[in-house]
């Protein structure tokens, strides 16, 4: 039986799924029926009655149940006696809808009067202005003049914060709900809510602080009218007045597309900056939504405190000097150094820019001394052979797959993520949780085993060892039944984080998840082995939006046998800290990072030069011998591959700040400089040679990431009343690069014995945090309230035998400098474990201790 419903739409056939509403099938054929409180990505509440649309069935003869026909043989179509709304009414065999009728009119102008009783009529003013919903429907279906008294106006607050970030007009509010259904439905943070009844009804705060949520911003977005808006963009420009700009998010490993709007703007001297940035819609990504520090967390592009010039030490001094002179010195000082040389770079750095570091030190260097500054996540050699295949979309799983969580806070290391696998579990999906701690997503897992700290591995072999059983037995057993229903699943996908793990834990912990997709392979199924397939794979939460790529570009000191890039094994970033203190690495080059400011490096140790590329005048580049200015993601077109190993674009938006140059751009001038060529010009001619000389990367280029396709729903463009105020993709969905798994076999992978750890005394465990103290978070004061603060969790029994409570103050030594951390007893912390957050860079802490001596109470 097909799941296709044939139907008439305005005299036009339209055939559409099974279960779709009216509303979704016109919009199919491009008739777009106005809509306020009906989005596509919630659940219909049919509130506003704006898409009141007239609605006949076939008749059918009571006995028989056949269809009854007219003289010339079609179907007879009765209408009911009432309009009925089009986005509540799902779709049936042979329903004839009308959408143009006078009636169907005459009740659109009066839902729009009805709105206009009481709502400002400040368009002029009003930020939505331009691309507002009911704007545009006014002058579709509005009075020219209004029959109520003015006298009856109802007047409400014009300026209501509802957080730090979102501001309430209440006066403009259509009660449509979407912001409240938005926060409840889709993202389960029902911290808005309605409050009184009838024309008193307003939208209010239920949190402390207020509108705590990670996903604010996104109501702006949604709301057909100028009722919420963010606090960066309110009064700050108009819509027409911006030049989108497409681009993606640097700051998670998920990616997001982005769109930024810019302007120029005479107090910033006729430059063009950044007003806001908005998602993007990109389906197999983020779909429409995004987080809220990928929307505010940008103003470091902007920032008055960029380095805009090189800067050489003289005397003691950094002093400005040219491009030339600065480039010769490090090229020079590098090729003197050798083979004393090293190299520590940001993976929040384009694809272009990394490959070309690690080509200068292999290359120009011979050296393979070059490791990320900040990662302690491994396991890409093992995603890229049981990665999520490609063509794989987390929006597909529902009933009869299964998703496995370990040692990841996806609501805090990557939002975007948590909801796509929160939805997938709403969906049917089985989900399993694996951590040392209860998550914002155990809410949602059918089965959560918790492990004590040093137990991890052994827990997932115990899971693994379980899974290999092909007769299971059942039983009350979680860890048994998880396993069973991991194995039994049709599609896996399995997303592995390192909360509480070193980073070679990270590698044994990959290996055994990667054998898990290849269970029913190793059990003599061969054919449905889960690795390979669409809708399946291991997925690595790297710490950083291009981690992936750091590693597909080589920039760590031992690559696989094969790999085009390979050289000899060179010094990792832990052998590197330890040279630079030693003497035995004499010039180091930073690319993007600062392990002074991480409590990585303690100074400059025994270095006799060193070289920072940066954005700002760090605590690493306070102390360097050479600084070079960069350029930001902001300025500059380039590459990042996100955790699903999706090669996407992003734009140059605004302007070069200063002198400043891409980071690519530097490095290849330096390069020429050690014999490696005349540098490429464009960031284009950088990826054609990544495409040569990294496998994965074949067959792509700039032409091809700009791709699109149509994505259902339909959004953007100018029925802004659908899916928002949201911008459709004109300018690339990305490629996804394919892992071994899709086209040959894959031998199981070694697992050294993984004893579990027993650990007495307390655990003290760095956690993440979304808002967590970094370089460029300090420059956006909007966050600055919700920035992560130093703060260790206990568990009361544990607190109280440290004779500790909620908000004392602990001295805390993190790699060896004190952080002063504020206790909290809130049960977010299992016994014997204590959770350290909002110290900078989590993913980098080799050491925590507490000095209970010296507790303020």
């Amino acid at each position: 039986m097909s799941d296709l419903v044939n139907l008439t739409i305005d005299g036009v056939e339209v055939a559409v799924s099974k279960g779709t509403v009216v509303v979704d099938a016109a919009k199919r054929v491009g008739n777009d029926i106005p809509v306020f409180c009906y989005h596509p990505k919630m659940r219909p509440v049919g509130m506003c009655r704006m898409c009141l649309v007239e609605i006949g069935l076939p008749v059918r003869d009571r006995a028989s149940g056949e269809v009854v026909l007219d003289k010339e043989g079609r179907p007879q179509i009765n209408f009911g006696k009432t309009l009925q709304t089009g986005c509540t009414v799902q779709v049936s065999e042979g329903m004839v809808v009308r959408t143009t009728t006078p009636a169907v009119k005459e009740a659109r102008d009066d839902i729009i009067e009805f709105l206009l009783t009481s709502h400002p009529l400040d368009c002029p003013i009003c930020d939505k202005g331009g691309e507002c919903p009911l704007q545009n429907l006014t002058m579709r279906h509005g009075p020219g003049v209004s029959r109520f008294n003015y006298d009856d106006k109802l007047h409400l607050g014009k300026h209501v914060p509802l957080g730090d970030l979102i501001v309430l007009d209440r006066e403009r509010c259509i009660q449509c709900a979407r912001c409240t259904r938005f926060q409840d439905e889709i993202v389960d943070d029902p911290v808005i809510a309605f409050h009184n009844r009838g024309r008193s009804l307003e939208i209010v705060t239920m949190s402390e602080p207020g509108f705590d949520s990670y996903w604010s911003g996104n109501t702006t977005d949604i709301c057909p009218v100028g009722a919420l808006t963010t606090v960066d963009f309110r009064f700050a420009a108009r819509p027409w007045e911006l030049t989108p700009v497409a681009s993606v998010c640097p700051h998670c490993p998920v990616g997001c597309n982005t769109t930024m709007s810019t302007r120029r703007e005479a107090r910033a001297g006729g430059r063009s900056v950044i007003k806001r940035i908005m998602p993007r819609q990109n389906e197999a990504v983020n779909e429409i939504w995004m987080c809220d520090k990928g929307r505010f967390v940008h103003h470091f592009a902007d920032a008055p405190q960029r380095l805009t010039r090189p800067l050489v030490r003289e005397d003691g001094q950094l002093v400005e000097t040219t491009w030339e002179k600065a480039l010769d010195l490090v090229a020079g000082r590098l090729k003197m150094a050798q083979p004393a040389v090293a190299g520590l770079a940001n993976d929040r750095l384009s694809n272009e820019d990394l490959y070309l570091f690690q080509k200068l030190f292999r290359q120009g260097l011979d050296s393979s001394n070059i490791d990320l500054a900040n990662n302690r996540l491994a396991g890409g050699d093992v995603v890229a052979r049981v990665g999520l295949a490609g063509g794989s979309n987390l929006k597909e799983l529902g009933a009869g797959d299964a998703i496995l969580v370990v040692a990841a806070d996806l609501h805090e290391e990557a939002p975007v993520w948590w909801l796509r696998v929160k939805q997938a579990a709403e969906r049917g999906a089985t989900l399993v949780v694996m951590n040392l701690r209860p998550t914002r997503l155990d809410k949602f897992a059918r089965i959560s085993l918790t492990y004590r700290p040093g137990q991890a591995l052994a827990t997932v072999h115990q899971l693994l060892n379980a899974a290999k059983v092909e007769t299971q037995t059942p039983g009350d057993d979680p860890l048994q039944a998880a396993a069973e229903a991991l194995v039994k699943a049709g599609n896996l996908v399995i997303f592995y984080g390192g909360e509480g793990l070193t980073y070679s834990e990270t590698d044994i912990l990959a290996r055994m998840l990667g054998n898990l997709l290849l269970v029913r392979q190793a059990n003599g199924d061969g054919g449905s082995r889960h690795a390979g397939q669409v809708n399946s794979g291991l997925v690595a939460v790297w710490p950083h939006g291009n981690t992936q790529g750091a590693w597909d570009m080589g920039v760590r000191p031992d690559l696989e046998p094969g790999y085009q890039l390979a050289g000899q094994p060179g010094l990792d970033a832990a052998a590197i800290y330890d040279g630079v203190a030693s003497g035995q690495v004499k010039t180091l080059y930073l690319l993007g990072a600062d392990p002074v400011g991480d409590g990585l490096l303690d100074g400059r140790g025994q270095l006799e030069f060193l070289v920072v590329q940066e954005l700002f005048l760090t605590q690493s580049a306070e102390l360097a011998d050479v600084v070079l200015p960069a350029q930001s993601w902001a300025e500059r077109e380039g590459t990042f591959t996100n955790g699903e190993r999706r090669v996407q674009r992003f734009y140059p938006a605004i302007p070069v700040v200063g002198e400043c140059r891409a980071d690519w751009q530097i490095l290849a001038q330096a390069g020429e400089r050690l014999g490696l060529g005349k540098p490429p010009f464009a960031a284009s001619l950088v990826f054609r040679e990544i495409a040569q000389n990294v496998p994965q990367y074949a067959g792509m280029d700039y032409r091809r990431l700009a791709q699109v396709e149509e994505q259902w729903p339909k959004v953007g463009g100018d029925d802004l009343y659908y899916g928002g105020t949201a911008y459709d993709n004109k300018s690339g969905l990305g490629q996804q690069w394919p892992v071994a798994a899709e086209s040959d076999p894959v031998a199981l992978f070694p697992i050294p014995e993984t004893p579990a750890q027993k650990m007495d005394g307390l655990a003290v465990v760095p956690i993440a945090a979304l808002y967590q103290p970094g370089t460029l978070i300090t420059f956006t004061d909007l966050v600055a309230r919700r920035m992560a603060r130093p703060t260790l969790y206990l568990e009361a029994g544990d607190a109280g035998r440290l004779a500790l409570a909620g908000g004392d103050a602990i001295p805390l030594q993190v790699n060896g400098q004190t952080v002063q951390a504020e206790v909290q007893v809130n049960g977010l912390a299992p016994a014997g474990v204590a959770l350290l957050s909002g110290v900078r860079s989590p993913a980098v802490i080799e050491s925590v201790e507490l000095d209970l001596a010296a507790v303020e109470v």
